[in-house]
């Protein structure tokens, strides 16, 4: 084999070695680049889940204005980032990902008492809801009152 023709293979290899670490470089880039974009949006949904605490619950409701149920304040803010869930606790059930109780993440729907509530998980434990007539949308913990009737949860951001 001549020499110029080793030079040529030789140069070729090292082109394609750098060529496949740089793809798998650009790859890992993308998929943390990734991760953090769906963390920051967890972030933003939780945030603005909080703004409605003290909004009264009303049974039917789906604004700040009329006041919310449960599966109405969840529905609202979903919404409000192009996500559009049915208002019905069990038909919210059945969409996204099932997630395990020990991989919840911030902006999971967290479900209990038959399906029959739903509410959005804030981190720490704990979830915002909104609980049931009398009350207002307010934030729980997972291992209270709650923990004893919990059904499972749904990833819909990932």
């Amino acid at each position: 084999m001549s020499r110029r023709l080793r030079l040529v293979l030789l140069c070729a290899f090292v082109l394609a070695t750098v060529a496949a670490r740089a793809s798998v470089a650009v790859a890992a880039h993308l998929k943390a680049t990734h991760a953090t974009a769906v963390q920051r949006e967890r972030a933003r949904i939780v945030r603005f889940a909080r703004t409605f605490l003290g909004v009264r619950y009303s049974y039917g409701g789906t604004s700040p204005a009329s006041g919310f149920d449960c599966s109405g304040f969840t529905r609202f803010v979903y919404a409000h980032f192009g996500i559009a869930l049915p208002h019905y606790s069990v038909a919210q059930f059945e969409l996204g990902r099932r997630i395990a109780r020990a991989r919840l993440r911030p902006g999971d729907l967290v479900f209990f008492d038959s399906l029959g509530h739903v509410g959005l998980y804030i981190g720490g434990g704990r979830f915002i809801h909104a609980p049931h007539s009398g009350t207002r949308v307010s934030i729980d913990s997972l291992s209270g009152s709650y923990g004893a009737g919990y059904d499972g949860a749904v990833r819909l951001v990932f």
